[in-house]
């Protein structure tokens, strides 16, 4: 039976281990945008900047990156049956889940990658929505119209994502936000943004959401 709580979840870098893929699907499609590639030497080096650090350093304006988004999420579609789940992140949906929550995702993806992604992992009966956007950095945006549809009160939110502009949705928003350190941005990267719980594991999630909602 469903409880009247909802956890909200970040896609790529969260749940599914997109960030390898999406580097090299960058890298492809960035000189027809006249952005820089990614060097392999300064991959890891990327996990410490913030997304707007990225578009500085690599060229990616404000106007080009909704068409880059665009190329991108067909381009990852075309790929989708070979990307994983981050380890042991598909027990603790199903956990979380079982436990009576309402659970959502929202993502800069598509809704086309993001079902078929579930489909093939069978995540698809644990999320009761999928809210998709193209521009990366209004979240906040639509977590608020996700609160105000779904007629969900932020006292019986939270939200989980694995970057900075994560982080700062949910702050705009003043929903609560656990950080997760397995995707996109470092540990100290999202602690310096100052979330309100980071884990590192999946099963350390479902803790921290038993706890909060005791």
């Amino acid at each position: 039976m469903k409880t009247d709580k909802t956890i909200i979840f970040d896609f790529d870098g969260t749940i599914a281990s997109t960030l390898v893929t999406l580097a090299e699907i960058y890298n492809r499609i960035a000189p027809k945008f006249r952005c820089e590639q990614v060097k392999i030497e300064d991959a890891e080096k990327l996990r410490s900047k913030r997304p707007q650090e990225f578009m500085r350093d690599y060229g990616v304006s404000t106007v080009k990156l909704p068409f880059l988004v665009l190329k991108a999420r067909s381009e990852l579609y075309k790929q989708i049956n070979d990307i994983k789940p981050q380890t042991g992140i598909c027990s603790a949906l199903k956990q979380i889940d079982d436990m009576g929550y309402v659970l959502g995702i929202l993502t800069s993806n598509s809704k086309k990658n993001t079902h078929s992604f579930l489909l093939k992992n069978d995540l698809s009966d644990v999320f009761d929505f999928v809210y998709t956007g193209t521009h990366v950095f209004s979240k906040h945006r639509k977590i608020k119209h996700i609160l105000k549809e779904k007629q969900i009160q932020k006292n019986t939110v939270i939200y989980v994502g694995d970057e900075t502009r994560d982080i700062e949705a949910a702050k705009k928003v003043d929903i609560p936000i656990i950080a997760v350190s397995w995707g996109f941005n470092k540990k100290k990267t999202l602690q310096n943004q100052n979330p309100e719980f980071i884990v590192d594991e999946p099963n350390e999630l479902v803790n921290i959401i038993k706890e909060i909602n005791k």
